[in-house]
């Protein structure tokens, strides 16, 4: 068995190929790029006008760098970035790794009360900002946030204002501390659909080894060029986006400061953009938009698909119609930065279309019981768990709902639902929380969505649990058609009928134009769930207690 075979048995249990990581920091690893890839494009901020070679990117990085020691700024500390994409964030993330300061990253979608919540937990010293953008008035928020608040923000500076030079202006020659592979690099905020954001603390070694082995998988070098339209603020662009460039010398190309379309599909043809990212919802659009034809995107090679699950119809279309025949799947959560699981450029095509993929590099993964905690047989659905130099270091403050999550053992749990094929390949469930219960039979909302893609006039689908007096729970499906066609709800049924089992067949159907998103491009499937019980009062079955 060759170091780049999976090993699995019988039980789900898998560790990927034997690697050796990185006793690095990100800063050192970016030196060795701007060795080695000096005169190759690093980033081009299209909306900015921007572009750096390597040396030009590390140079300003330095500068930028030298400019927050000025500020009186020490290494450990902590600096909040609150921004849609632009140069300056990336140069900030260098910036910060480059000088042992811990960066925080922070929601451009966070209103007053988000942020105040970041700020009294973050220790978030100097936070930078736009003043205002189409979406808000970023520096009334700011204020809102802190009146009244106790937190250690100490100063405020306006990206595109004078703020900026007059930091950089004030810096002296810059000179790295000594930073160790261990420390934290990084402070990224889940999402918080469930509870309040907790801080994830993440480490060089963590984000830097990811990005490599991310990078390896794509077969990623100094002469491709990333298009990122997805948030730098989400682990998606700056650990998937920006490591993955730090690592491999490849440049990253950000189309706008938000995801439009238009001028993703722009980018990559004036860019000649090799690889291109994006959540479904991201190529769903694209490959739907009434121009997407006249866009020559014969440059595409390979990408990532990842965020959120990844119907099977959409890859293949991603594949045949966008010219990209490498595109690939990642899996993985912040708290494991983030990538655990991935499908390789040469998989062939059942695979990355079906599965996420194999285990990373240096990484253990296995399925278990929810309640017992057992390792379960392959094939058999469970939660998915990750062990390896990729857990997080914690949550910044928190070490009860650390030790919720990582057990005494060092293994991750995810929540998620997943299972795992003899071939040591994952294929998704689901949430663990989105599980339906229907008179005893757990049901999982992935395999029915897939169905329902398979249906000529569905576009999207999502599949919630809806409480039920009878069977405890009843399954919802809401269906977006593709564009100028009609569909029953009867027709649908039918479609289903003979075709899964009966108690899978939704019992509710909704069509729809739109899901609820997150600002990443996440379903809300929680806010489907809370809008179609209020629609269909069925409030008072919520109350009912159970055992």
């Amino acid at each position: 068995m060759t170091s780049t075979t999976m090993e699995c048995d019988l039980r789900s249990y898998t560790h990927g190929p034997d690697a050796e990581v990185w006793e690095r920091s990100i800063g050192e690893v970016l030196q060795s790029t701007r060795q080695a890839c000096g005169n190759h494009l690093a980033l081009v901020s299209r909306h900015q006008g921007l572009r750096y070679t390597w040396d030009e990117l590390i140079h300003e990085a330095e500068r930028v760098g030298a400019g927050l020691f000025a500020l009186g700024l020490n290494p450990g500390d902590r600096v909040g970035v609150w921004s849609t994409n632009c140069a300056e964030w990336v140069l900030l993330q260098y910036a910060c790794a480059l000088s042992g300061l811990v960066m925080v990253n922070v929601n451009p979608a966070y209103r007053s009360h988000e942020l105040r919540y970041v700020l009294k937990k973050s220790r978030i010293r100097v936070l930078f900002l736009h003043e205002s953008d189409a979406r808000a008035n970023y520096r009334a928020i700011l204020a809102e946030s802190v009146a009244g608040v106790e937190c250690e923000l100490e100063r405020a500076l306006y990206l595109g204002t004078r703020d900026w030079q007059a930091m950089l202006d004030a810096g002296e020659a810059f000179q790295a501390p000594l930073i160790l592979p261990g420390d934290v690099a990084n402070i990224q905020y889940t999402s918080g659909t469930t509870g309040s954001p907790k801080g994830v603390l993440l480490s060089h070694r963590n984000l830097i080894n990811n990005g490599r082995f991310i990078g390896e998988r794509l077969g990623a070098s100094e002469l491709d060029r990333i298009c990122l339209p997805v948030p730098l603020y989400h682990c998606f662009g700056c650990v998937i986006g920006t490591q993955v460039a730090a690592a491999t010398g490849a440049a990253i190309v950000l189309p706008a400061a938000t995801f439009d379309v238009v001028k993703t599909l722009e980018a990559i043809e004036a860019e000649r953009a090799t690889a291109l990212y994006g959540v479904p919802t991201m190529f769903i659009a694209e490959l739907a938009h009434p121009e997407f034809s006249r866009f020559d995107l014969s440059s595409l090679r390979t990408g990532v698909m990842a965020g959120a699950p990844c119907p099977i119809e959409v890859m293949r279309r991603v594949i045949d119609e966008m010219h990209c025949p490498q595109i690939t799947i990642c899996y993985g959560q912040t708290e494991s930065s983030p990538v655990s699981t991935m499908s390789s450029i040469d998989d062939p095509l059942e695979l990355r279309c079906t599965t996420v993929g194999r285990a990373m590099p240096a990484t253990q993964v296995k399925i278990v019981d929810p309640s017992s905690g057992a390792t379960l047989p392959a094939g058999e659905p469970g939660e998915l768990c990750t062990r390896g130099y990729l857990v997080m270091r914690g949550y910044d403050g928190d070490d009860a709902a650390t030790a919720k999550v990582i057990d005494a053992d060092g293994w991750l749990h995810s929540g998620d639902l997943a299972v795992m094929r003899p071939d040591g390949c994952f294929r998704m469930a689901g949430r663990l929380k989105d599980m339906i219960l229907r008179g005893g039979e757990n049901i999982y909302p992935r395999e029915i969505e897939e169905f329902l893609y398979t249906h000529p006039k569905v576009a999207e689908a999502q599949v919630v649990g809806l409480p039920d007096a009878r069977l405890g729970e009843a399954v919802l499906a809401w269906v977006r058609l593709k564009p100028g066609v009609t569909a029953t709800e009867e027709e649908i049924r039918s479609y289903c009928e003979g075709k899964i089992a009966y108690f899978k067949i939704p019992a509710y159907l909704r069509f729809v134009d739109e899901f609820p998103l997150t600002v990443t491009g996440k379903v809300q499937k929680f806010r489907i769930r809370e809008l179609e019980i209020e629609e269909r009062g069925l409030a008072h079955l919520t109350r009912t207690q159970t055992a």
